[in-house]
């Protein structure tokens, strides 16, 4: 059966796989962030990541709302794909020698993070309409609101002076 611990039979089975799989990655993410910041010479990148753990830790919880809500255990299931984006992000932050480049590839690798975020919650908002959970739903918009700000503002810090003092 793979990556995947029990079958997977009905959306609704696919919806708690996807949400044990977005917890798990949320987890990754918050541990990770911590040394994304202590790299980061950006004072605005700092700033901005360091903003977006609070906001992960809330992320969390809500994802544990929404299992409760929904009648689940609260549990993670492996996420391959948020392990390679991160040891992604690691190796690259390892080699990174130019502080300049640094951030810019401090932003690169967080906004894969956010990306795949992305996804998932989008993902999860139109599996939880489809099975008639909108109270799962409006939980789930909110954080995937949240993904989609993060995004704007890194790119928004790219754009202004990072990428230009980079090259």
């Amino acid at each position: 059966m793979g990556l995947f611990s029990k079958s997977i039979k009905t959306l609704d089975d696919l919806f708690v796989h996807t949400l044990q799989d977005i917890y798990y990655a949320e987890q990754q993410i918050a541990k990770s962030l911590p040394k994304m910041i202590a790299k980061a010479s950006n004072p605005q990148l700092q700033q901005g990541l360091k903003a977006h753990l609070t906001e992960t830790e809330g992320q969390i919880r809500r994802l544990e709302q929404v299992f409760q809500m929904h009648g689940q255990p609260v549990k993670g299931t492996t996420c391959a794909a948020m392990d390679g984006i991160l040891e992604e992000a690691q190796d690259i932050l390892g080699v990174a020698n130019d502080n300049d480049v640094l951030d810019a590839a401090i932003i690169s690798s967080a906004q894969a993070v956010e990306h795949y975020e992305i996804t998932r919650y989008g993902t999860l908002v139109a599996f939880a309409k489809q099975l008639g959970r909108q109270d799962c739903a409006a939980v789930l918009q909110q954080t995937l609101d949240e993904e989609h700000a993060a995004d704007r503002k890194l790119t928004a810090i790219a754009e202004s002076r990072v990428n230009r003092d980079a090259a």
